[in-house]
């Protein structure tokens, strides 16, 4: 548990392999054989991921072109069919998606990230053809959702929605601690070992998500009434959930006090002075999360406080910090090569 304790897991030199829609990375098998390359996803985290590419659509057999297609039908239970000739293809893509995600589930994957408001990868708000009228907005691709269903912890966005900087650092945060959990589960989640892992992610959870992050240190706590497998199980769906809310500049305040706090007995007047005015500026939004993570860890490691020093929160994988730079906003505003 050493690696994780100082924050610095994976590394091994292996990249973390994300799922990803391969319109996204500039291959041409959209139906009029056409893309959709984001420049931020295929050339700044293309950096720190290996991709694993998948067109369900191009790879049921549809060829390219194609005759687009579309949801039709029942929200729970949407049917895919041709736009035009209304070919039926809900039993087909149904079949390769099942088979797919089974071969996906051998490569270990740390996250996806699908292509918005497509019938057969849409996370959320697919259009849905249910009779006369507008399209409903209530519909989910077929092969997202049965991936989905499958890996309910994997951490899952679709590109669309990652037009939001908190949702681009959410998703990070989420793959590479889904990472660690893994690596922990793999070794056995014996409880001693759950409980230093749920002590490093403190601050992280208290950031995310105050009242899940009660409840785990609740159920970590009781870990002698639940069995190992039950613990591992419990703590893993909770831990998951409660990083999926994206951290607000509120909460990122909140730890960032708690962490300040500690080095009260440490620093003299004018270095709490700068920490409490830069955590300010943070607030007001004057500087990026950077600003005040950087002075408080060069805090951390000179005052070598093992409560603070081994939090991920402040000591994140490096690739999780490059998310915090600043550097990576201005990819979000080409998306688009």
């Amino acid at each position: 548990m050493k690696r994780l304790v100082r924050g610095m897991a994976l590394t091994d030199g292996l990249r973390i392999r994300i799922g990803i829609s391969s319109c996204l990375l500039g291959e041409e098998v959209r139906w009029d054989g056409g893309h959709k390359r984001n420049r931020f996803i295929a050339e700044t985290l293309g950096k720190c991921f290996e991709w694993v590419p998948v067109c369900p659509e191009l790879e049921v057999g549809m060829g390219i072109p194609r005759e687009p297609v579309r949801l039709t039908g029942r929200v729970e239970a949407p049917k895919m069919v041709g736009a035009k000739s209304g070919e039926d293809w809900t039993s087909k893509m149904t079949e390769y998606s099942r088979n797919r995600i089974r071969r996906l589930e051998e490569m270990d994957l740390c996250g996806y990230l699908l292509k918005s408001d497509s019938p057969s990868c849409g996370m959320e708000r697919v259009k849905i053809h249910a009779g006369k009228g507008p399209p409903l907005r209530q519909g989910t691709g077929l092969f997202a959702r049965q991936l989905m269903e499958r890996f309910p912890l994997l951490p899952v966005e679709e590109e669309g929605r990652l037009q939001d900087p908190g949702r681009w650092e959410s998703f990070i945060v989420r793959v590479f601690a889904y990472r660690r959990w893994k690596e922990l589960e793999t070794g056995g989640c014996r409880r001693r070992d759950l409980v230093t892992f749920h002590n490093a992610h403190k601050f992280l959870l208290l950031a995310h998500n105050p009242r899940l992050y009660q409840g785990l240190g609740r159920m970590v706590a009781q870990a002698p009434a639940h069995s190992r497998a039950d613990l591992c199980r419990l703590y893993g769906e909770t831990f998951m959930k409660a990083l999926g809310k994206p951290a607000s500049v509120k909460g990122h305040f909140n730890v960032l006090q708690h962490v300040g706090g500690f080095f009260a007995n440490h620093l003299d007047r004018t270095k709490m002075t700068e920490i409490g005015e830069l955590l300010e500026d943070y607030r007001r939004g004057l500087v990026p999360l950077i600003a005040p993570l950087t002075l408080l860890r060069r805090h951390a490691r000179q005052q070598r406080i093992p409560c603070i020093s081994e939090q991920i929160y402040l000591y994140p994988h490096p690739q999780e910090w490059l998310l915090r730079t600043g550097i990576w906003r201005t990819g979000l505003r080409e998306r688009k090569a």
